[in-house]
C-alpha cells in the first residue's frame, strides 16, 4: 500500500483487528476492575486514540487522566532519554492505577512511568499497551496486558505519529518490511 507522505508501507494490523482486541482487552479490565473505581491514565498524544476505544469497552466505573512524555521528537527513533511535559491532575495515592501505553519499544518511556507512578503510592499500578515490539537492551519491562506483539518496526496510525501526522489512520502501517503482528493476550509470543 502507498500512503502519501510515507510511501510504500506493510498493513501491520487492520482496524477489524485492533477493535476486536481493544474489546477482549477492555473485558478482561471490566473484570478485574469490577467493584472498584480505577485511574486510567493515557500518555499523550499517541495513546489518546486506544484510551477512547478502551474506555468504551469497560463497563466498570473509572476515570480517565493524562501525563505527556517525549522521547521520540520528530525522529523515528528513541533518543534514549524522557522528558515529562504534562503532568496528572488527579490523585494517585491509594488508587488503583492502570497505566493505558500506545506502545513499548524500548522499554525506557515505561520504566520511567512505572517508576514515576510507583512514587506517588498508588494502591496498585499496572499497564496495558495496544503493541509491544521485542526489547533487547534492557531488562524486561513487561506490561501486565498486551494487545498484540509487533516485529522491530517504526509502526504509525490509530494514534500514533511520525513528525505529529498520520495518527488519523484507522489501521496500523509499519515504515519497512515486517513479518506481522499477533494478538496474544496473556501468552507469550515471538
Amino acid at each position: 500500500m502507498t500512503i502519501a507522505g510515507l510511501g510504500e508501507v506493510s498493513v501491520l494490523l487492520t482496524a477489524e483487528e485492533i477493535a476486536g482486541r481493544v474489546r477482549e482487552l477492555g473485558a478482561q479490565l471490566t473484570r478485574e476492575y469490577a467493584g472498584r473505581n480505577p485511574l486510567f491514565v493515557s500518555i499523550l498524544k499517541g495513546g489518546i486514540v486506544f484510551l477512547s476505544d478502551l474506555i468504551r469497552s469497560v463497563t466498570t466505573p473509572h476515570e480517565i487522566d493524562f501525563l505527556a512524555v517525549t522521547s521520540y521528537g520528530a525522529r523515528t527513533e528513541s533518543s534514549g532519554r524522557v522528558r515529562l511535559l504534562h503532568d496528572l491532575s488527579s490523585e494517585v495515592r491509594g488508587r488503583d492505577v492502570l497505566l493505558v501505553e500506545d506502545i513499548v519499544d524500548s522499554g525506557l518511556t515505561l520504566r520511567y512511568l512505572r517508576d514515576y507512578l510507583a512514587l506517588r503510592g498508588p494502591a496498585s499500578l499496572k499497564v496495558c499497551a495496544l503493541l509491544q515490539k521485542p526489547i533487547e537492551d534492557l531488562p524486561a519491562m513487561e506490561p501486565d496486558m498486551i494487545g498484540f506483539r509487533i516485529p522491530n518496526c517504526f509502526v504509525v496510525g490509530y494514534g500514533m505519529d511520525l513528525a505529529g501526522q498520520f495518527r488519523n489512520l484507522p489501521y496500523i502501517v509499519a515504515l519497512n518490511e515486517t513479518a506481522g503482528a499477533t494478538g496474544d493476550g496473556s501468552r507469550t509470543s515471538a
